[in-house]
């Protein structure tokens, strides 16, 4: 049995997804019933657990043999570094207690930093922890992903201003599809970690197979919506009153904040010499083609542009 957590999210229902074709048996843990339909449509077995409940996780991973976990940020949370701690504090008690045979944890570049690098600060949390445990153990640390644009696509469209974080305009950075990491997830777990053990994971990387500037991004979006879009750098003392006019808490800012200060310095990347790396098939342009029909409702002019 593989079980995955997150199975309602777009990397989990990849990963589901790929395991049922397969012909596997997967059991998607959920924390909301209204999101097991689609997922007993794959013919999943469904499972509905608290991350937060180390007794509901154990039940969760019961008679399961690979596990795929994702620890979500708790975005709504006022503090949700501490809040997403303790999620992992949960999980981690119950993979002590009843560790699958192998055990895949959702991670992100950057991840081997200790401190300076905002959310991702959290993710070398994740993975310290988890080091304890009894598996043959994978990290699979994912480039950001591509469709966090879909935030300010509306605005992009509106406006015709593209707003990034990302400076200068020009530097490239890596991206990936989220469909991507779900598929390669499911391909590690079948792997079984490659016979890895905690005090030796296995990690593995990966992107798309080009990276992109903000500058790139925007160029994107005016050739498949046929509206004029520029890309436009938001001053670094602005950051924090643009992200908390965007309805997120101070702290949540704030670990934004420093994660886009790390990237802008060229300290989230790949773990040199560490990682293996892998590149995912789907394009920039294949993603903002389906963002833009799904988010902005946008019919885009892909056909015609090749």
């Amino acid at each position: 049995m593989f079980v995955i957590f997150g199975a309602a999210g777009p990397v989990g229902r990849a990963s589901a997804s790929a395991l049922r074709r397969a012909g596997h048996p997967v059991r998607a843990v959920v924390r909301d019933q209204t999101q097991a339909a689609a997922l007993a449509a794959l013919g999943c077995d469904i499972a509905r657990a608290d991350l937060n409940d180390a007794e509901a996780v154990t039940r969760a991973i019961d008679g399961a043999h690979a596990v795929q976990w994702l620890c979500p940020v708790p975005r709504a949370h006022d503090d949700p570094a501490a809040a997403m701690r303790a999620t992992i504090d949960a999980g981690v008690a119950a993979f002590r207690k009843a560790a699958p045979t192998t055990l895949l944890a959702l991670s992100d570049y950057g991840a081997e930093q200790p401190e300076g690098t905002g959310i991702t600060t959290l993710f070398h949390y994740l993975e310290t922890r988890l080091r304890g445990v009894a598996s043959s153990l994978t990290f699979l640390r994912a480039a950001e992903h591509m469709h966090n644009w879909a935030r300010v696509l509306p605005v992009a469209l509106e406006r015709g201003v593209l707003p990034s974080l990302h400076h200068p305009l020009d530097k490239l950075f890596p991206t990936v599809a989220a469909r991507d990491v779900g598929e390669l997830a499911a391909q590690l777990l079948l792997d079984g970690g490659a016979g890895k053990t905690q005090a030796t994971p296995r990690i593995v990387s990966i992107e798309a197979a080009q990276r992109v500037s903000a500058l790139d991004v925007a160029r994107t979006l005016q050739e498949l919506s046929g509206k004029p879009v520029a890309a436009h750098a938001v001053p670094r003392d602005e950051w924090n009153a643009v992200l908390r006019g965007a309805g997120l808490g101070e702290r949540h800012a704030r670990l934004i904040v420093d994660l886009y200060d790390a990237h802008n310095a060229g300290r989230i990347d790949v773990e040199a010499g560490v990682s293996e790396r892998r590149f995912g098939a789907t394009t920039l342009k294949d993603e903002l083609v389906a963002l833009l029909s799904r988010v902005a409702g946008v019919e885009t002019r892909a056909r015609s542009v090749g």
